[in-house]
């Protein structure tokens, strides 16, 4: 029997309109343009503006337009898994929020957290329900609003981060394209580097928590940066070896935007040059959940069927993985 394999058919991507710019910021913290450039590789990110706005409608246009570019409906769609590190509530869970919002009635689904690894977990686990042949349509989706949680007083995290959303369309494949295989870590003694101090069950909410500005993004930049250089850089080379690819190999290698720096450590460690890596950091920044289906919104007339693409990730806590799938058209 032929083996079925989970293919990307359709992606999606969205961006709010309000563009904050490093001249922008600097007019709000002590930073100027040419730091943050030389540091991280942004220029600028969008910001979701308006009240009463959320995540999940950073999702809605993004996956309406993967819908009709695949021409089917929302109501074809058998699960949604949400990876969000910034939901619209504690509970209940975003995907079910997004899908009413879309109409998916006769999807299941729920909010996948692995901070800025969770399009990789997500895009992993969802393969599997493909697998199993229970499922034939899974969407997974990356997004995150992550203005609602960045201190705009701390220079330290105000310029990495931006809002936005990527989505991806899974359906099963036998021509031997699709996820092909993965690497997935983690290791929660890295939480003291980068985290939120309080809002959950540890430290609720209190007015102390409120004034101590402990409900925000919380990250020591040398110490993430060291860990996120050396585990996702050494995990995307794991998966390539595990397959026995090399550079040459590889069309593409599409690495979490969090830091210039930490994706051309990837490339290096990889082998794979400057021209096969899909950056778009300079103009988004830091979209957690978003950044890697984003790019490969952006890059999607790039890629070619049977391309060799890897996917890097690393996020807080710590967690980090790297998958190789075979582009399917």
């Amino acid at each position: 029997m032929t083996k079925i394999r989970a293919a990307i058919t359709a992606v999606g991507g969205y961006v709010p309109d309000y563009v904050l710019t490093n001249k922008e910021l600097e007019t709000m913290v002590d930073t100027n343009d040419e730091w943050i450039t030389s540091r991280t590789g942004i220029k600028e990110r969008r910001i979701l503006k308006g009240e009463g706005l959320a995540t999940s409608d950073l999702a809605v246009p993004a996956v309406k337009q993967l819908l009709e570019k695949r021409g089917i409906g929302a109501e074809e769609i058998d699960l949604i898994i949400f990876c969000t590190t910034t939901p619209d509530y504690p509970f209940p869970a975003t995907a079910n929020l997004f899908a009413d919002k879309i109409g998916a009635k006769n999807a299941w689904g729920w909010d996948l957290q692995a901070a800025c690894s969770g399009f990789v977990f997500g895009l992993t686990t969802g393969a599997q329900f493909i697998e199993s042949g229970k499922h034939t349509k899974v969407l997974v989706v990356g997004a995150d609003k992550m203005s609602a949680m960045v201190d705009y007083t701390d220079r330290a995290t105000c310029i990495l981060f931006g809002d936005g959303c990527g989505a991806a369309l899974l359906e099963p494949d036998y021509e031997g394209y699709g996820v092909i295989d993965s690497i997935l870590k983690s290791d929660g003694a890295g939480i003291p580097y980068l985290h939120q101090k309080a809002g959950g069950s540890l430290r609720p909410a209190t007015h102390a928590t409120i004034d101590a500005r402990q409900h925000y993004a919380y990250q020591e930049g040398q110490a993430v940066f060291k860990f996120a250089v050396t585990n996702m850089a050494n995990v995307a080379a794991e998966v390539m070896e595990r397959n026995n690819l090399t550079a040459d190999d590889i069309a593409w290698l599409v690495p979490h935007q969090a830091n210039k720096r930490i994706i051309d450590a990837t490339a290096n460690r990889t082998g794979v040059p400057a021209e096969k890596v899909v950056i778009n950091i300079d103009r988004y920044g830091n979209t957690t959940n978003a950044t890697i289906p984003l790019c490969l919104w952006e890059w999607e007339n790039k890629f070619k069927k049977g391309d060799n693409i890897i996917l890097a990730a690393f996020g807080g806590g710590f967690t980090w993985g790297s998958a190789y799938l075979k582009w399917a058209y």
